[in-house]
């Protein structure tokens, strides 16, 4: 049984939870962390990811790529893309037609997309889930930003494909918090008239406002806005800003001249905005950033607002769009619920209090909301689970059109889905159709639309259109749906054929005893199926077996290169101890001739080990390991049989002298009684 989970894939931290143990549990990795360093990092022989990414981010900066949700569906032709550069460690390249990654990996210079690297970092994730809830796992509701386009959300899902991943559901991150607050709250919501919450999101690299309509087992998304150049990697670039030119004139060195040094600015600017969410004031130091030269400083609260001025000015840009998105104002907002690790920014908390002039509620956990929210909705697509019921509906950021072949039609398109209509939706079309033809859906309002977006979502060939003899064309139906994930399909499609059926009419005046009267009337019903075939953004079922295939051999391969690291680990500690022990421990119980042996193989093996066995197979180690045991554990034998034959001799001994204290005890109460008996017989 797979365990559903959720995931919060953040730009600088992703946080996973599941649902079980009758709730829903934030996972920790492998060093007891509840959140992961969203990092995947490439070395001589295998790749490092998360915490591991993390620990030689500094001494690999080249080769460790970060920010991947934000490269995810873009090309290098892309506004955004010079942003995402500026804040990128290593080279940006195009490749298949999306944004890649240039790193060393395995001695030589490769390419990855930041589909693959999403894929790489979901299948850690994947591993770190099944380990800690020690069950299969192929579920996951996966939360992105309101903002990604339909090509992204097609990224985010071939990449979960690639991991051997089920993506049961594609959420907007706000809306899955908002899904967690309308669950675990339900006790404080109304039944009837639903309290109209904002829930405001500022974390590592985006700003997101979702003005919902909430009430007990129902929640309808009203409007939704964004800033995707607001957050918290913002806030650190400003501080790392101000230092790098205090540090021109203050230390004659320029940090932008050295990519490891900028990027540990960045990381003690980090520090110190979390500092100064407590503190008005904090220090800043760096030892040996570059040239030998230890770099220190400090900063205040106030300053620091001055530094970031220009952002805290576009604070209000999102909560308007989104109240007008929604129609409402400020007024008609009961609760602002604030989540995003970015918000802890004291001055950001203020200015967001004189936006909403309410005060700003922080039941939510900030940094685990949207992970929960996503397990939630996960556990409601599993048909293991029983789950409390819970209905809620997205909105559309953009509107949608579909455009099909000019036929019969006057028009040949029709805006379908549009922005702020509530999804999942489904419509049906009808079209008259003279043969096979083609339909295409297209995001029709650019205003809409983030700067450079691909307007294009996807095209279908409808085949198998049949026209009876002597008819110019045949109704058509098309049902399109805009999914729980946000995807535009075409769900179905068949030809109609009018038919004369048999109708009841409805009689009011007639009595219990009269006979129904039927009508004939003509109506279309369903003739045939008709075959769709999709062409999507996706990469394709053939590209994406090839994609899953290698993502396998590289995750084989790094689990070779792990437990080779292990045994030569443990090759090297068995040499170390043994050596220690055979003159002081296992002295007396091995013979000189054992121990002549013994010291030959142990120096034979380190040397081995140092040199040409320094990069040698799992195999060798092992074989290393046992040629040293087959002598060590001998001896290692004698020594524990001795010390169990210490320790039965003293089970021995105080079993003894248990057992004389009791016969002394019971001896001794026995001249008790005789004693006590004499003197009754005296006394008579």
């Amino acid at each position: 049984m797979s365990v559903p989970f959720g995931l919060d894939l953040g730009n600088n931290n992703s946080i996973i939870a599941c649902a079980r143990n009758r709730g829903i549990d934030v996972i920790v990795n492998e060093v007891s962390n509840r959140s992961t360093p969203t990092l995947v990092a490439f070395g001589n022989k295998n790749r490092f990811i998360g915490e591991s990414a993390k620990n030689q981010q500094t001494s690999n900066l080249k080769n460790t790529v970060e920010n991947v949700k934000r490269i995810l569906g873009l090309t290098v032709d892309h506004p955004d893309f010079p942003t995402e550069a500026k804040y990128a460690t290593t080279p940006l390249v195009a490749k298949d037609g999306q944004v890649a990654a240039k790193v060393r990996f395995a001695g030589e210079q490769q390419e990855f997309t930041a589909t693959q690297l999403y894929a790489m970092y979901l299948n850690k994730i994947k591993a770190i889930t099944a380990k800690e809830v020690k069950g299969t796992i192929s579920d996951i509701a996966l939360a992105v930003p309101v903002w990604y386009t339909e090509e992204q959300r097609r990224a985010a899902s071939d990449a979960c494909k690639i991991a051997g991943l089920n993506p049961v559901r594609i959420v907007n991150e706000v809306t899955a918090a908002a899904v967690g607050y309308g669950v675990f709250k339900a006790n404080d919501l109304p039944e009837d008239e639903p309290k109209k919450i904002a829930f405001v999101d500022i974390g590592h690299s985006t700003y997101t406002v979702s003005i919902c309509a909430v009430k007990r087992g129902e929640l309808k998304v009203l409007g939704s806005a964004y800033d995707k150049h607001f957050g918290g990697r913002d806030f650190d670039y400003a501080i790392a800003e101000h230092f790098a030119k205090e540090f021109v004139t203050k230390y004659k060195i320029d940090v932008h001249e050295n990519a490891k040094a900028y990027s540990r600015i960045l990381a003690a600017a980090e520090k110190l905005k979390k500092v100064l969410s407590a503190n008005t004031t904090a220090p800043f130091s760096v030892e040996s950033v570059m040239n030998d030269v230890d770099v220190s400083s400090s900063l205040t609260r106030d300053e620091l607002e001055e530094y970031v001025q220009p952002l805290l000015n576009r604070l209000h840009v999102p909560v308007e769009a989104a109240l007008k998105a929604a129609g409402l104002t400020v007024e008609d907002i009961d609760t602002i619920e604030v989540i995003g690790g970015c918000t802890r920014v004291p001055s950001l908390k203020t200015r967001l209090t004189e936006v909403f002039g309410k005060q700003l509620s922080f039941t939510l956990n900030q940094d685990e909301a949207i992970a929960r929210g996503a397990a939630f909705i996960c556990a409601m697509h599993s048909p293991t689970l029983r789950v409390r019921p819970f209905k809620f509906e997205d909105c559309n950021p953009y509107t949608v059109s579909y455009f099909w072949d000019k036929q019969v039609e006057d028009t040949d398109h029709m805006e379908v889905f549009p922005s702020g209509g509530l999804f999942p939706s489904t419509k049906v079309v009808t079209l008259h159709r003279t043969g096979d033809f083609e339909v295409e859906a297209k995001y029709t309002k650019s205003e809409e639309l983030p700067t450079g977006t691909n307007p294009f979502i996807c095209k279908w060939a409808v085949k198998g259109v049949e026209v009876a003899s002597g008819e110019e064309s045949v109704a058509t139906k098309l049902k399109l749906r805009n999914d729980p994930s946000g995807f535009y399909t075409i769900e179905e499609a068949y030809t109609l054929e009018e038919k004369i059926v048999q109708e009841l009419v409805d009689n009011p005046e007639a009595k219990e005893d009269d006979e129904p009267e039927y009508r004939e009337v003509k109506k279309l019903v369903k003739k045939a199926d008709l075959q769709i075939v999709e062409q999507s953004l996706s990469v394709g079922e053939a590209a994406l077996a090839g994609l899953f295939e290698k993502e396998a051999t590289l995750t084989t391969q790094d689990k070779l290169i792990a437990d080779t690291e292990d045994r030569k680990n443990a090759l090297e500690e068995y040499i170390y101890e043994l050596r220690g022990k055979i003159d002081e421990q296992y002295s007396k119980f091995a013979s000189a001739e054992e121990k002549e042996k013994l010291s030959g193989l142990l120096m034979k093996a380190e040397d081995w080990l140092y040199d040409e066995g320094y990069e040698s197979t799992k195999g060798k180690y092992i074989a290393k390991y046992e040629e040293l045991a087959s002598i060590g554990n001998v001896i290692r034998g004698r020594f524990l049989a001795a010390e169990e034959e210490k320790k039965q001799a003293y089970r021995s001994k105080q079993e003894a002298a248990q057992q004389s204290s009791l016969l002394e005890k019971i001896a001794a109460d026995r001249e008790k009684a005789k004693s006590a008996e004499n003197n009754d017989v005296e006394m008579d």
